[in-house]
């Protein structure tokens, strides 16, 4: 017998919100022209990240539903768009899965690091000096460094791994993020980081080779999420009326005692 079953989706969360302020722009809650609400508000009525937010909002920008005015807000520009497309892990789980396998590749390559390794790690920081205004080789080189402390941890896998993380930059939500925020002062203290991880390798110091590779990830979280910031300053509260993403109430539900959910679904009767 034939079921008429569809397969079930797992939504990532951004998804998820981008779904509901999609939603209320259809309704007009955010009419075309308006701005919705700082990322700061959504958050916390959500329930969610300030981060799960702001890739929710990049995702609709790539959508043409709004668009991200640095300095001013975020505004609608469309009420009928395609549906939200899942385009991979937002790039501040991105940057998060890099610190954690990219501190450690750092830790493992600092014992093994020889002149060679430290003579070609030093040569992409020279390229990416000397292409401040050229992307591709710029990001070619900033890869290459990258990968080239994977390669000289000693472990087959972590090249593969650090190549298919660094290479999730290339999804939309990256670049959309990168427009917008990726400033010659980042820029810059990449430089500055990626000299200090150098560094801690040369002098073969596993401990200070993976702060150095975690600190120069963190900033460049920081740095993101400074220019986030800057959307909302000023921006006073308004009434939206959002729900926590399903993901969220369920990670609620399941952190309930067994004898709270009981009492709940008493109530609910």
């Amino acid at each position: 017998m034939a079921v008429p079953l569809q397969v079930v989706e797992s939504l990532r969360l951004y998804r998820q919100i981008a779904g509901q302020i999609a939603a209320l722009i259809d309704r007009g809650e955010f009419p075309v022209g308006s701005r919705i609400p700082p990322e700061r508000e959504l958050a916390v009525l959500l329930g969610v990240s300030r981060t799960s937010v702001r890739e929710a909002i990049l995702a609709l920008e790539i959508e043409g539903r709004v668009e991200v005015r640095v300095g001013t807000g975020i505004f609608v520009t469309a009420t009928a768009a395609p549906a939200v497309r899942d385009d991979g892990p937002g790039p501040f789980d991105l940057l998060a899965a890099r610190e954690l396998v990219e501190g450690e590749a750092a830790a493992l390559a600092a014992p093994r690091a020889d002149a060679e390794t430290v003579g070609r790690l030093q040569a992409t920081i020279a390229t990416m000096r000397r292409s401040d205004d050229d992307f591709a080789t710029r990001d070619a080189a900033d890869r290459e460094f990258h990968t080239l402390i994977a390669e000289a941890s000693g472990n087959g896998a972590l090249p593969l791994l650090v190549g298919t993380l660094w290479d999730q930059r290339r999804g939309s939500l990256w670049t959309r993020l990168e427009g917008h925020f990726h400033t010659p002062a980042l820029r810059a203290n990449t430089l500055d980081d990626h000299a200090a991880i150098v560094a801690a390798l040369e002098r073969h110091d596993p401990a200070a080779a993976r702060a150095a590779m975690i600190a120069h990830l963190q900033r460049v979280v920081r740095e993101f999420q400074q220019r986030w910031d800057e959307l909302d300053d000023g921006f006073p509260p308004s009434a939206v009326p959002l729900a926590a993403p399903a993901a969220k109430k369920r990670k609620q539900s399941q952190s309930q005692s067994p004898s709270a959910r009981r009492s709940a679904a008493g109530r609910s009767h």
